[in-house]
């Protein structure tokens, strides 16, 4: 196989506790994720070019991507992905990769992580590596929390600093708006700010993870809930404008993503999210803002 096309969903956070910080400055969270239809598209292809120089992790590694904003250098977790398989599999060859970028950038939807797992997947199949899932996640997380996640994919429950991983049913269907306000939130900040804080946050993750196994989407969407919320509310109050919207056309339920600043909010029919998207694009508070659905690994 000398080229592969594959696809990265972005992730919202249905929960997420922050349960403690480490003394090397990580946080544990206790967190469900959930990939959504939106996605990123990574494809993948071997050139003749460059010689591996094994054991220096230089290869030739080439991005490209239709984001003007977007790093194509070893500052793209798409770039480190690949010199960890090329270390790993020891492989001898160039590589091309082109990022078709749909995620939003830097909106605590996980893109830069898809992106990076997507990578590590297919160049394990490109180059026939036969590396487990397992050993994908090893690797993923010395350079990013969020990658073995995205490397499993679908819905579950993540510890730890999101690499302890446990897998959950698929969720309920349903339609989610997604609302990315043109802001950028410093996930340093958000972290700081909450560790400062007298009255914590904490969402019932436990609770969560049991309505996904009932299937009931009604409970999961009045559970949504993120320890960090406030504190990035706090500073940029249109999240909590966007929620407002969302909710006051018949959301059944809105929370914000990760460290923010992307807003989402279930409904139970596409007509209730056309009508909120529609007022979040008239008032300006959004620049991107997309109606997707869960999405499953079986999909």
């Amino acid at each position: 196989m000398d080229r592969i096309v594959m696809r990265a969903p972005a992730k919202i956070n249905l929960s997420l506790d922050v349960t403690g910080r480490r003394d090397n400055g990580y946080h544990d969270v206790r967190m469900v994720m959930q990939q959504i239809g939106l996605s990123d598209e990574i494809i993948i292809e071997k050139t003749e070019n460059g010689v591996f120089e094994q054991g220096t992790g230089k290869s030739l590694i080439i991005v490209e991507t239709n984001s003007m904003t977007l790093p194509v250098n070893e500052d793209n977790l798409v770039f480190k992905a690949a010199g960890l398989i090329m270390e790993e599999c020891g492989i001898g060859t160039g590589i091309h990769i082109f990022i078709d970028k749909k995620i939003p950038i830097a909106a605590g939807m996980a893109g830069g992580s898809t992106d990076a797992a997507a990578v590590l997947k297919g160049m394990n199949r490109v180059f026939d590596c036969g590396l487990t899932d397992e050993r994908l996640r090893e690797l993923g997380v010395r350079i990013g929390a969020d990658i073995p996640f995205c490397i499993m994919g679908g819905t579950a429950l993540a510890e730890g600093i999101g690499e302890m991983l446990t897998p959950l049913p698929a969720m309920p269907g349903c339609t989610v708006l997604i609302a990315k306000p043109g802001i950028s939130v410093s996930t340093g900040y958000v972290y700081n700010e909450y560790d400062g804080l007298k009255n914590k946050e904490h969402p019932d993750v436990d609770g969560m993870t049991v309505a996904i196994h009932e299937k009931d989407i009604l409970r999961i969407s009045k559970l949504l809930g993120n320890s960090l919320e406030g504190v990035t509310q706090e500073k940029y109050p249109v999240i909590r404008r966007i929620k407002e919207i969302m909710l006051g056309n018949d959301a059944m339920g809105a929370l914000m993503s990760g460290s923010g600043p992307t807003v989402f909010g279930l409904y139970d029919d596409n007509i209730k999210a056309d009508k909120a998207a529609e007022m979040i694009k008239a008032e300006g508070i959004a620049e991107e803002v997309f109606i997707t659905e869960p999405y499953n690994v079986s999909e």
